[in-house]
């Protein structure tokens, strides 16, 4: 039996490329989209490119799945960047692969719920974003969900918590910034999150593509919504680091933009029972999933 083919942008980012890895482990045939100057995985097709290139071929036939991972984060502050790679890339992208794949599966975060105050969030909970941001993302959202369902591509869309791992915000922003004793939690971190370890993140967007389901949305997040001050005071005693300090959230603007601060403060409880139905969290909290990361780090000579 062959393997099965699957294309994935964002392939050498923090979500990505651990994807990238599992889906190799389980035996499909990769191809990641990458830019320029990045390394793919060995075991990796690689198609060198930018979403943003009017002139982007993507040369693959008959995949089983498209993952769009690739996107500006939030800490991109000028909006026609924003919209330039988030939606006008997605548009390109779809131009390329609309006739070559089964099915698409986008990548989004819990923002697009906005604020939804002490309720708690599961997938039939109305769209209310708030941020320019997320506002692009979901009109992309949109328009690949109204291309597929017109051209008969299966569309899902998996919207993540705050991912954490040996790589990313998590190690770049807030382990060496613990360790440093520089990190500030904004508006005190008083405000609950949904965090999910890499690993998870990746696990279910392979249950996803192998569920074959259509015009479906799920929330990966794991089982423990918690606040973020806790999250962080839990990180700096596992690496010995002292806990963090806070720092007002009109000063946390002036550094990181004003969508940022907002995605990062809203305080945001999320139920994972879909996704639970089709995929078994490994760790089932931050407190099993940290310890987890800071021992990879440390066999990685990351972390003393």
């Amino acid at each position: 039996m062959m393997a099965k083919s699957v294309f994935v942008t964002g392939a050498t980012g923090f979500v990505g490329s651990r994807l990238v890895e599992n889906l190799i482990d389980k035996e499909y045939e990769v191809t990641s989209l990458i830019r320029r100057g990045k390394q793919s995985h060995p075991k990796s097709d690689s198609v060198i490119g930018d979403l943003t290139d009017s002139k982007l071929e993507i040369p693959i036939e008959n995949v089983e799945c498209v993952f769009h991972l690739a996107s500006h984060t939030p800490l991109e502050k000028n909006k026609k960047i924003l919209e330039k790679v988030n939606l006008e890339g997605t548009k390109n992208l779809f131009e390329q692969i609309k006739d070559k794949t089964k099915s698409l599966i986008y990548i989004s975060g819990l923002g697009v719920y906005g604020d939804p105050g002490d309720k708690i969030v599961d997938e039939n909970f109305p769209y209310n974003p708030d941020t320019n941001f997320v506002k692009i993302r979901l009109e992309a959202q949109k328009f690949l969900e109204k291309n597929c369902n017109d051209l008969g591509i299966n569309f899902s869309v998996v919207h993540f918590g705050d991912v954490y791992g040996p790589r990313g915000w998590f190690y770049e922003f807030l382990i060496k910034r613990l360790l440093k004793n520089t990190f500030r939690l904004p508006k005190n971190g008083d405000y609950y999150k949904g965090f999910v370890h890499v690993d998870d993140a990746a696990g279910s967007l392979i249950s996803v593509l192998e569920q074959k389901t259509n015009n479906e949305s799920y929330i990966v997040a794991d089982s423990t919504p918690a606040k973020f001050r806790d999250f962080v005071d839990f990180t700096a005693e596992q690496i010995g680091a002292k806990r963090a300090g806070s720092v007002p959230v009109f000063l946390a603007k002036t550094v990181l933009g004003g969508d940022l601060i907002k995605l990062l403060t809203t305080s945001m409880k999320v139920s994972n029972k879909k996704i639970s139905q089709i995929y078994d969290f490994k760790f089932p909290s931050y407190k099993e999933g940290i310890p987890n990361v800071i021992s990879e780090l440390k066999s990685k000579g990351l972390l003393n």
